[in-house]
């Protein structure tokens, strides 16, 4: 079947689905230019999206792949992971070939944006879709007149069967804030880190790509741009107090996000910066 691109409705909100190579497909929404899904050609989802999940735009889509900008959690005084992941943003570009499908989507600033945080900018998200892996790439360009500073995140919610079994390797030796436990900061000392407990961590300046080692669906990950990764599983207590989670949402996911967040990223006028993270079946 030939890579092909179309638009529909997913959950009563505008999206674009991507066909790809054997048989691979994803789905991207208009709304935030939020992934929601990835399923390789094995058939399988590769992402996670809660069940019961907001679609009208009031609060985040929980799941897939938010896009945090300008922002980062509660680093700053806007809306908690900025404000774009709630806006409407349009299609820019579509293009197909023999083992790919592509799609970009752009959101720029106008008065509601400027009213949050007083700056010009362009924000493009690119998904390129192929038969075993998915890139999703950031850009932003500073249109404005004077130098700005952001922090962000592709927040990737990736689907496992039961997180206690799952294991990442590729972040030992990297420090990191525990925000669990009172934001302090630690060196991980273990060539795998396996989730037991609540995890909210920010591991800094990671060089090395990751392995998601969870069964059939074990994937790479890698970022170029962000240099910053973020490890994030609720656990059952604080997976219950999220009105739109399922009590057992926080066994199936985990997420490991492509991220800026400890150096605010410094965009002098008229430039552009990116970041793009990787995600790969193995």
């Amino acid at each position: 079947m030939t890579p092909s691109i179309e638009a529909i409705e997913f959950h009563g909100i505008a999206a674009l689905r991507l066909n790809g190579p054997k048989g691979s497909v994803a789905i991207i929404s208009k709304l935030g230019a939020q992934v929601l899904s990835w399923k390789t050609p094995d058939g399988r989802e590769r992402l996670f999206l809660s069940e019961r999940a907001v679609f009208d735009g009031s609060v985040a889509i929980r799941g897939g792949i938010p896009v945090c900008f300008p922002q980062f959690a509660n680093t700053g005084d806007l809306p908690k992971h900025g404000f774009v992941r709630n806006r409407e943003w349009t299609v820019n570009a579509e293009r197909c070939g023999d083992d790919y499908a592509l799609v970009t989507l752009e959101l720029a600033d106008d008065e509601a944006t400027r009213a949050l945080w007083p700056h010009s900018f362009l924000a493009e998200l690119t998904l390129m879709l192929e038969a075993d892996r998915i890139d999703i790439e950031l850009s932003i360009t500073n249109t404005g007149g004077a130098p700005f500073a952001f922090t962000g995140a592709l927040h990737s919610y990736l689907r496992v069967t039961q997180v206690e079994d799952a294991a990442i390797e590729g972040l030992y030796g990297y420090d990191y804030r525990d925000a669990v436990n009172d934001d302090a900061e630690r060196r991980e000392t273990g060539t795998e880190l396996v989730v037991e407990s609540e995890v909210d961590r920010v591991y800094f300046d990671v060089k090395r790509p990751q392995l998601l080692k969870a069964g059939n669906l074990s994937l790479g990950i890698q970022s170029q741009g962000f240099p910053d990764v973020v490890v994030w599983n609720p656990w059952v207590e604080r997976c219950a107090e999220l009105k739109d989670m399922p009590v057992d949402g926080w066994r199936h996911m985990l997420c490991v996000e492509a991220a800026a967040v400890r150096e605010p990223v410094q965009l002098p006028a008229g430039e552009e910066w990116y970041g793009r993270q990787t995600l790969v079946a193995v």
